[in-house]
This record gives structure tokens, sequence and C-alpha cells, in this order.
């Protein structure tokens, strides 16, 4: 039996996807705005862990889908990589670049290396979070 309050079982499924939402806002705004990858991810990553606190480990795992180390292996990948098409350009790694592409719908889009490397932190940010939270729940139990 699940010893968590009727309140915060509720508000934990309500809000998952408020915050993944709003952190998804705050990853592509961060160029413009405040915001960007870091906390980004710390969002994301509270709302997984409002969720463990909510329900258990297995329901927070079944929400994250994947290993939280393979997230953060795969943002730092990421990371990385977006850094390298400035190479190719004859610039200094890490230099950013723009590229302006027509998507059906929505017409005219920028997209960066910066936004990339935004995407590969987001990834770093969650995958380590959850790799120490998940990790303690899994202690106490």
């Amino acid at each position: 039996m699940n010893m968590q309050s009727l309140i915060l079982r509720t508000a934990g499924h309500f809000l998952l996807p408020l915050l993944l939402l709003f952190s998804l806002f705050l990853l592509f705004r961060g160029h413009n705005e405040p915001g960007g990858g870091f906390i980004a991810g710390l969002v994301a990553a509270a709302a997984v862990v409002l969720y463990l606190f909510s329900m258990d480990i297995d329901a927070a795992r079944r929400v994250l889908r994947v290993d939280p180390r393979s997230l953060l292996g795969s943002g730092m990948l990421l990371a990385v990589l977006s850094g390298v098409p400035g190479v190719f350009r004859g610039q200094p790694f890490f230099t950013a670049q723009w590229w302006e592409i027509t998507l059906p719908g929505l017409g005219m889009v920028k997209l960066s290396s910066v936004l990339l490397f935004d995407i590969g932190v987001y990834l770093v940010v969650i995958g380590a979070v959850l790799t120490i939270m998940l990790t303690l729940a899994e202690a106490e139990d």
C-alpha cells in the first residue's frame, strides 16, 4: 500500500506534465532571455523527483523511461558535438553557428549550435540529478 497522501499523489500527477512543459519553455527561451539548459534541466529533474516523492521509485523510473545515466552520457556527447560545426567552417571549436530552415506550417526557423549545446546541458543536468536522487531513494528502501 502506498503511504503517500492523496493530495501529494494528485499534485504529483498534475504537476509533472506542467513542470516538464515549463522546463521546455525555459530551454528554448534561454537564448534571448534568462533560462537555458541548466535551469530547464533542474526544473525537469524536480518534476520527476516530485513524482518520485508522490508515488514510488518504480513509478518514477517508468515515467522517465530511460536510465538517467544514459541521459547524462547522451547530453555530454551532444554538448561536445555542438562545437564541431565551427571547425568545419574554419572557425574555432565552439564558435556559434546559425542555420535557417523552412518548415511547413512554421515558416522560417533559425537553429543554432548554441541550442544543441543547451539541449546537451539539459540532458546532463537531468541525468546527474536523477541519478543522485534515484540512488538515494533506492538506498533508503
